[in-house]
C-alpha cells in the first residue's frame, strides 16, 4: 500500500469498530456518518467510547476549519467528555501545519497522541512469556478486570472502564480478549476483533506495576494468535499510544498516520 491508502484504512477501521462497540454499550448512542465527520458516541463514563472523527481526505484548511468546529459543537452537545481522533495524514498539505492552532480556535485542546499501524502479519505463532499464564475473557469476573486494567493503565477511575465494558456479551463471546496471569493476578490484557476483514487490536493495557516486562507484547501476540487462528484473517490494525508504538513492529505491524487526541477546552 502507498500514499494516504493505509491512513485511510486506519479511519476506516476506528470507524467500523467503534460502530460496533459503541452501539454495544448503548443501542440508541448517537453513532453518525455526517459528510466529513464520523460520530460514535456512547456518552460512557469510558470516554474512549465517545468518538468524533474528521474522514475527508485531503482536506484543505479551510474545509478542515469547519469540520472541527463542527466536531467541537457535536462534543459540547454530550452530557460525556470524550475525543476528536484526527488522523493527520488525511489532510491536506496547507491544514497541516496549522491544525493545532485551528482546533483551538475550535474551542477544542490537545490532549495526547497516538499512531495508526497495520501489517500483513497473520497468523501469529501461539506465544508464551515465562511469567504469564493467559486466560480468555468469558465471564464478567474477567471482564472487571480486563476494565480495571485500561483503567489503571490509562489513569481514569475504576468506574470508568467498568461503565465501558461491564455487561456486554459481545466481550466476552465476540471479541478475543485475553489476560495475563502472574500467579494468579492479571497484569497485563488486550484483544482482537474482527472488522471489514481485519483484525483490530483493542485496549491492549499492563499494570502501572508491572510494565516494561514484555506482558503486554505477550499478550497482544496472544490475542492476534487467537483471532487469527478463529477467523482465518492475515491483516491487523491498531492505534497504538507514544508509549505502546514500540512494542508493535517487533510483531509485524508498520505505522501509518500519526494520530492526535483533543477534547474540548475545559
Amino acid at each position: 500500500m502507498t500514499d494516504r491508502t493505509e491512513s485511510i484504512e486506519s479511519m476506516r477501521q476506528l470507524a467500523a469498530v467503534w460502530r460496533t462497540m459503541v452501539l454495544d454499550r448503548d443501542a440508541a448512542a448517537d453513532v453518525r456518518d455526517l459528510p466529513g465527520l464520523a460520530v460514535r458516541w456512547a456518552d460512557s463514563r469510558f470516554a474512549f467510547w465517545n468518538c468524533v472523527t474528521l474522514t475527508d481526505v485531503g482536506a484543505d484548511a479551510a474545509l478542515v476549519e469547519e469540520r472541527l468546529a463542527g466536531a467541537a459543537e457535536i462534543m459540547r452537545s454530550k452530557a460525556r467528555p470524550g475525543f476528536l481522533w484526527l488522523f493527520e495524514d488525511l489532510l491536506g498539505e496547507d491544514a497541516r501545519e496549522g491544525v493545532r492552532a485551528t482546533a483551538e480556535r475550535a474551542g477544542l485542546e490537545f490532549a495526547f497522541s497516538g499512531t495508526g499501524m497495520a501489517g500483513d502479519l497473520l497468523p501469529v505463532a501461539e506465544p508464551s512469556h515465562p511469567d504469564l499464564v493467559f486466560v480468555r475473557v468469558t465471564t464478567e469476573e474477567r471482564l472487571r478486570a480486563y476494565a480495571d486494567l485500561n483503567s489503571r493503565a490509562y489513569g481514569f477511575p475504576l468506574e470508568d472502564g467498568r461503565d465501558g465494558l461491564l455487561g456486554s456479551a459481545l466481550w466476552k463471546e465476540g471479541v478475543y480478549a485475553y489476560l495475563g496471569l502472574r500467579d494468579g493476578l492479571p497484569v497485563t490484557c488486550a484483544a482482537t476483533v474482527e472488522a471489514e476483514g481485519r483484525l483490530f487490536v483493542a485496549l491492549v493495557a499492563t499494570h502501572p506495576e508491572w510494565q516494561r516486562r514484555g506482558y503486554g507484547e505477550a499478550v497482544t501476540r496472544k490475542a492476534l494468535h487467537e483471532g487469527g487462528r478463529a477467523t482465518g484473517l492475515t491483516r491487523a490494525t491498531l492505534h497504538a499510544t507514544e508509549a505502546g508504538a514500540p512494542v508493535y513492529p517487533r510483531i509485524g505491524f508498520r505505522p501509518n498516520s500519526p494520530v492526535h487526541f483533543y477534547g474540548l477546552k475545559g
